[in-house]
């Protein structure tokens, strides 16, 4: 294949955490080792500082909105417009319809490349959760559209997230291309297991439940805490930890404690370390999930990666993968059938390892293998860009 040099452009990367940062993390790292050169563009953060395998370019930018904690861009920079032009990108990949994306098209119109985008989030989810004026929110939600649909192509996470896009008024065709996760297949050592237990005064046996993302009650997070005191007032001991930060945090803390889950509760804050982050999962029985914000769900690759089945919403995009009792469990969106769920798993510790194990045979996919299969994709698209200008080019000379 022909070596390309890939722009990926987000609105959010590390220092700040969230999916989609992982997201571009992984396709900027993998590029560089594996197939050609990556350039990550991306909005300045304070004392940031970007000592990665891979170029990384930071723009202007200011906090809109301090409460998430996320800064927006300011994509009409005139030096870093120029320098990005000299860049000699074959094509920009952009993760998100705001800045990412203005800037993206604005470099367009200097270099001849194509732009393909990928539709991570349920924005108009986001956007009403930030803007109450519903005017601003149909022009914000147009935006977002009119930004994608002058995108090259246009790709998604999953099926439901096709239909969200749809559904905001999006006609173009797109391509599913799933996300994977940099987790190799295989649980964290056994002693690594055990310090963990003992770090937090765990019994061998037992039960741990795991949640691992952004503190949002989106997120289904308010469903497990009222599931959960129901597995409570049944008698069953249980340990749950909640691995992640967000707006939210301070709230669901408060809301575990007035469901009486103080002891069970663990609230460990974000964990950036990812072996760390892999002995959670590891000790975790089941993970839960019951998220039907999510696009795709990244999460639930992960633990499926380390053997640990998922809990999920049936019909949720984060479920369309998984069969019920075979490699994961479905549930409706139910406290009750949380808690039922739960106390099986308390009940059946093997059946909860055999669907683990089938979680990781069936539906682990690592981010070698799926940018392996962006990176084919992204040749295609030069190749037909390229042979689309050069049609152009023939038709205005013989028209001249």
């Amino acid at each position: 294949m022909e070596r390309l040099t890939v722009g990926i452009f987000n609105d959010c990367f590390p220092p700040t955490i969230d999916g989609v940062a992982n997201v571009a993390v992984n396709y900027a790292k993998i590029i560089q080792q594996k197939h050609g050169t990556a350039i990550v563009v991306t909005p300045w953060y304070p004392e940031v500082k970007d000592d990665y395998p891979f170029h990384v370019v930071r723009y202007p930018s200011a906090y809109i909105n301090k409460k998430l904690g996320y800064r927006a861009g300011y994509p009409f920079d005139p030096f870093i417009i120029n320098h990005l032009k000299k860049s000699n990108m074959n094509i920009i990949h952009t993760h998100c319809p705001f800045s990412s994306t203005v800037l993206a098209r604005t470099v367009r119109r200097y270099q001849e490349m194509p732009v393909v985008f990928t539709y991570h989030t349920k924005y108009d989810i986001d956007i009403d959760n930030i803007i109450s004026s519903d005017r601003l929110r149909n022009v914000s939600v147009r935006f977002v559209v009119n930004n994608i649909n002058a995108c090259d192509e246009i790709w998604v996470v999953s099926k439901g997230a096709g239909k969200n896009l749809e559904s905001l008024g999006c006609t173009r065709e797109y391509l599913i291309m799933d996300n994977g996760t940099d987790f190799i297949k295989g649980k964290a050592s056994e002693k690594e297991i055990v310090r963990l237990r003992k770090l937090y005064d765990l019994g061998e046996h037992t039960p741990v439940f795991l949640y691992v993302g952004r503190m949002m009650w989106y997120k289904g997070i308010r469903l497990i805490l009222d599931g959960l005191k129901m597995v409570k007032t049944q008698g069953y001991p249980f340990i749950m930890f909640f691995v992640g930060d967000g707006p939210h945090h301070k709230e669901i803390e408060d809301y575990a404690e007035k469901c009486g889950l103080t002891k069970e509760c663990i609230f460990t804050g974000a964990i950036m370390d990812r072996e760390q982050l892999r002995s959670y999962y590891s000790l975790a029985r089941l993970f839960l999930f019951p998220s039907t914000f999510d696009t795709n769900g990244i999460v639930v690759n992960e633990a499926a990666a380390c053997f640990c089945p998922s809990l999920l919403i049936a019909e949720s995009c984060a479920a369309e993968k998984i069969v019920h009792d075979k490699t994961g469990i479905l549930i409706t969106e139910d406290c009750t059938q949380l808690a039922c769920a739960v106390m099986f798993a308390c009940d059946h510790p093997s059946f909860m390892k055999r669907i683990g194990e089938k979680a990781a045979e069936e539906i682990y996919l690592s981010w070698e293998d799926a940018v392996k299969k962006a990176y084919e994709r992204y040749q295609i698209i030069v190749e037909n860009y390229q042979s689309r200008i050069r049609t152009n080019r023939k038709f205005s000379f013989w028209s001249q």
